[in-house]
Formats: structure tokens, C-alpha cells, sequence
């Protein structure tokens, strides 16, 4: 059995990582390709893929153990159009096949704002867009804000959601 969640009451399962996952449709249109980084625990990409099977998924982590765990879910969903890639953000942004190849990256509750953002950056084509899943803190979209300004990126917009009791909000930036 492969533990995803602490959480054990189901109902909580499916309003914390279910519907946080795919809330995202309620303010995004996502097409295209999408990167979805630090993706081993199964969200937001498997929710994503079941409720719209047309989008192309990339998922990235750097351990061997977490890919594996992907994979299966990818072939015991019969998931298609996704692939789990096993590698750091940071060395494949140096393939030249990865870089500026995605539409979206999306990262749920990651790393802190600043350095998801020096991951993702390198991956998005212009005119695109980085959505981050995060926990609502003021000092973190300011700390991210300098690099966001520092990679000439910009954040388009920022939309709250209380989901779980707890304030949380999808920031969007563009390339």
C-alpha cells in the first residue's frame, strides 16, 4: 500500500486534496502542457487528469521511490498523455528538450515561493503561466516577489479560497 496522506478520515481526504486539486478549474482554464513539480504524492495531478483527460501532464520529482509510486498510479488509473520524469528541477532546466516546453507548471503546496519560482521559471514558454497552490502568507509572496521581479516575470493575479478552514491561495505568474 503507498501512504499519500497523513489524513486519514476520508472525508477530509476529499475535501483537502481532492477539491483543492481540481479547484484550480474555477479560475483557470489549463491547456496544453503541464509541469507539475514535486508531483510523487499524487496532487494535484491526479485529480487534474480524471476530471480533464485531454491535458498533456509532466510530472517531476527526483526520487527514484516517488517516480515509482507515478507510474503505478499512471498505469492503474490507465492514465495517458503523462509521463514521470525522475530528476531535479534545477538539472533539467539545463535540457535544452525541457526548457521554455510548457504552457503551465504547477506546484501544490511545495517549496517555499521564492525558490519554486527559480525552479519553474526556466521550463515556461513566454506568454505562459506558473500557478502555484500555496498557504496564504504575506511574508512569502513578498519574498517571492523579488524574484519573480529578478526572472522579469509578473504576477498576474492572486485568488483566495478557504478550503479545510484555512485561507490558501492559487498565485498566478506569467512569463
Amino acid at each position: 500500500m503507498i501512504n499519500l496522506s497523513a489524513i486519514r478520515d476520508e472525508v477530509w481526504i476529499i475535501e483537502k486534496h481532492f477539491i483543492d486539486s481540481i479547484i484550480i478549474f474555477k479560475y483557470f482554464d489549463l491547456k496544453g502542457k503541464i509541469l507539475d513539480i514535486w508531483s510523487w504524492w499524487g496532487f494535484p495531478w491526479i485529480p487534474l487528469k480524471i476530471m480533464r483527460d485531454d491535458l498533456d501532464i509532466t510530472l517531476l520529482d527526483s526520487i527514484w521511490k516517488k517516480v515509482d509510486s507515478m507510474n503505478f498510479f499512471i498505469k492503474n488509473l490507465w492514465l495517458e498523455w503523462i509521463i514521470a520524469i525522475k530528476d531535479r528541477a534545477e538539472d533539467l532546466a539545463k535540457n535544452k528538450d525541457y526548457i521554455e516546453s510548457f504552457d503551465y507548471i504547477v506546484s501544490r503546496a511545495t517549496a517555499y515561493l521564492p525558490k519554486i519560482v527559480e525552479w519553474a521559471s526556466p521550463f515556461l514558454k513566454s506568454d505562459w503561466k506558473i500557478i502555484l497552490y500555496k498557504l496564504y502568507n504575506e511574508e512569502e509572496i513578498n519574498d517571492g516577489i523579488k524574484i519573480i521581479n529578478k526572472f522579469n516575470l509578473k504576477i498576474l493575479k492572486i485568488e483566495k479560497y478557504i478550503i479545510w478552514d484555512q485561507e490558501r491561495i492559487f498565485i498566478m505568474i506569467w512569463k
